[in-house]
């Protein structure tokens, strides 16, 4: 299983596989023409009132994480076609954060790794992942 992380920004290629927009809003200054997607999953996204509590604060990227794996936990129809998708190929998470850390997507990646042992993860999956360098996450 491949989850894979993009910029909404960075041209698309053929090793991204299923290139899924896990955003609530489209990114700025890009034509819904431009960005090739299998979908946008609104849904795999934090919500509203989360993302703008986190404003891509890393100081409050814990926090943040402990409540966006709350989130996918109650609404497992929202991530559950990405671990699909992930089990019959390369999947790429499509997001627009300029920090490549502190992002939903990251927090989404780690998520469903841990999901595809099972049931969702019980514990928030935004721990530091030692030893897994951008080459790993980023296309």
């Amino acid at each position: 299983m491949t989850i894979r992380l993009k910029r909404a920004y960075e041209a698309a290629s053929r090793t991204d596989g299923r290139r899924f927009l896990v955003e609530r809003l489209w990114p700025r200054g890009v034509r819904k023409t431009a960005l090739p997607l299998e979908a946008w999953l609104k849904d795999a996204a934090p919500s509203t009132e989360l993302r703008k509590w986190f404003a891509h604060d890393p100081e409050r990227w814990s926090e943040f994480c402990r409540r966006y794996t709350a989130e996918l936990a109650a609404n497992p129809a929202a991530w559950q076609p990405l671990l699909e998708a992930a089990r019959h190929g390369t999947v790429t998470l499509v997001y627009s954060a300029h920090d490549t850390e502190h992002n939903n997507a990251a927090a989404l990646q780690q998520f469903l790794e841990e999901a595809s042992g099972g049931a969702a993860p019980k514990k928030p999956p935004c721990l530091p992942r030692r030893g897994r360098g951008r080459s790993t996450r980023h296309t």
